[in-house]
């Protein structure tokens, strides 16, 4: 059996590393719990925040490239970018402490891992 408040502490840390910045520091922080941790639910967790990294900066360069092409007049697309990453992060979260047993997975994203 795993401890369930372990579970949920490296769970909520792997999904709220994006909040730190959108470097390559913060996906270094699920990366570890990936490693270090042996409880397969935290692992599905971990995962799971590495692909929501990488799916952050692959958007993240595309409204870079349009605000550029628009000379700024799309930086709104930013905004909102920020708005739906951060909101899909506080639901993971939320649904980690809700269900610690069941690993989150954001919707709408390419999965490499």
């Amino acid at each position: 059996m795993y401890d369930p408040d372990k579970r949920k502490l490296l769970s909520a840390i792997s999904h709220g590393a994006i909040f730190f910045s959108t470097t390559l520091v913060s996906v270094g922080i699920p990366i570890a719990v990936l490693f270090v941790s042996d409880d397969p639910i935290v692992k599905e967790n971990a995962k799971e925040a590495i692909n929501f990294h990488f799916n952050v900066w692959f958007w993240g360069i595309i409204i870079l490239v349009l605000m550029t092409i628009s000379f700024g007049l799309l930086f709104p697309l930013a905004g909102l970018g920020y708005l739906i990453h951060w909101g899909l992060t506080i639901l993971a979260i939320v649904q980690v402490f809700n269900d610690p047993d069941k690993p989150f997975r954001y919707p709408f994203i390419a999965r490499l891992l």
